[in-house]
């Protein structure tokens, strides 16, 4: 006879969000409305928290954060841990989502959006596969509701399931996407593996049928590729690929006006992905595959802006944060604030402020300073 007490199996599809006894609608967790942000029980700059799409429906949501702490793809352990830094790792003494302000344009985008943070995806530390389902689930939950999820991640296999769910919804020839990434992401497979970090581009063409001109991608430069039959696969599927050379030669604003103007031409909403590999690793060096002479946090901020404010996005993401390998914090905080930077572009778009490039016309020098 075992007397040897025996642990509960651990089982991913047994969901505790919907259990009774309390009102439909998101739950602020703060026991003080000035919170110190290094204080409390951490939800994305403090906002309330929804648990199912009850909750969502019933709070009017915009847009929901959703966290997924996943990396068994990309061979460089430690952005599992990048939700939970986002949240947390906030540098100002109050996290208070009131008491915000956007500086270029003097808009503070929770007066605006109703913004909630959705929780984590419940994934399968042993196997990205096994966690697609679950991810893709909570997207669609989110974009059921008419909301926009924000996925913090994490690993960039999150892109597939999440552009997955938002074709379910919206109809995937309507859906551009918007990649920043230093690295195409478009390998058939890596290691065998279909499921990887590397190949999500390539999943949601094949896959999910996105059509490849709508995909337009931002920042390539890894000298490890794309080889020549990579690089030609690119090319004849029709993607707009624009690499740092572009930038060098013709520079950032000008490929950034090209890349809104392209996924415009066939998409009617967009997808945003952010690789924060994307940015030189001076800006993020708390990431698994760094690559120099990237994008600085300057130009990057005011186009994920740009993006939301300009054109109808549905989704975004931020991936590849590996806080751990970032004893200087930056890398968390660039993560955060351009996801603040697109929030304010979502609200800009709601309030219909007129573009492009819009910015505060005092703070911007276009008018003179008024006195007191």
């Amino acid at each position: 006879m075992n007397d040897k007490p025996q642990t509960p199996e651990f089982r991913l599809e047994i969901d505790r969000s919907a259990a009774p006894g309390r009102e439909p609608g998101p739950i602020d967790l703060r026991r003080y409305y000035a919170t110190p942000a290094h204080s409390g029980i951490p939800t994305f700059m403090g906002v309330p928290l929804c648990l199912n799409q009850e909750d969502l429906k019933a709070g009017n949501a915009d847009v929901a954060v959703l966290g997924i702490p996943l990396d068994s793809s990309i061979g460089h352990r430690g952005a599992a841990y990048g939700p939970r830094m986002i949240r947390a790792d906030e540098r100002y003494i109050f996290n208070a989502p009131e008491a915000v302000i956007n500086a270029s344009t003097r808009i503070n985008p929770f007066d605006v959006l109703k913004v909630v943070d959705y929780g984590d995806a419940a994934v399968d530390a042993f196997s990205t596969p096994n966690s697609m389902d679950h991810i893709r689930g909570l997207v669609r939950q989110i974009a059921e509701v008419g909301a926009v999820p924000v996925l913090l991640g994490g690993d960039h296999s999150l892109l597939w399931p999440s552009v997955g769910a938002l074709a379910d919804v919206y109809g995937p020839e309507k859906i551009g996407v918007i990649h920043f990434d230093a690295h195409p992401d478009c390998h058939d497979s890596q290691l065998g593996h279909r499921a990887t970090h590397s190949t999500p581009i390539r999943r949601i063409i094949e896959d999910e049928k996105i059509p490849a001109g709508n995909v337009v991608q931002v920042g390539l430069r890894t000298v490890t590729g794309p080889d020549n039959q990579l690089f030609n696969w690119m090319r004849r599927q029709g993607m707009k690929s624009h690499f740092m050379a572009e930038i060098e030669r013709i520079g950032f604003h000008a490929v950034l006006d090209k890349a809104i103007a392209e996924v415009q031409e066939n998409a009617e909403f967009v997808y945003l992905s952010l690789d924060i590999d994307v940015l030189d690793p001076a800006f993020a060096p708390g990431t698994g595959t760094p690559e120099p002479g990237g994008l600085t946090n300057r130009e990057l901020f005011p186009a994920f802006r740009r993006i939301c404010h300009e054109t109808k996005v549905i989704g975004m993401d931020v991936v590849e944060v590996a806080p751990h390998l970032d004893s200087g914090y930056s890398t968390t905080m660039n993560a955060r604030r351009a996801i603040f930077e697109g929030l304010t572009g979502l609200a800009m778009n709601r309030l219909k402020i007129a573009g492009p490039n819009y910015l505060n016309p005092i703070v911007s020098g276009q008018v003179k300073f008024p006195m007191g």
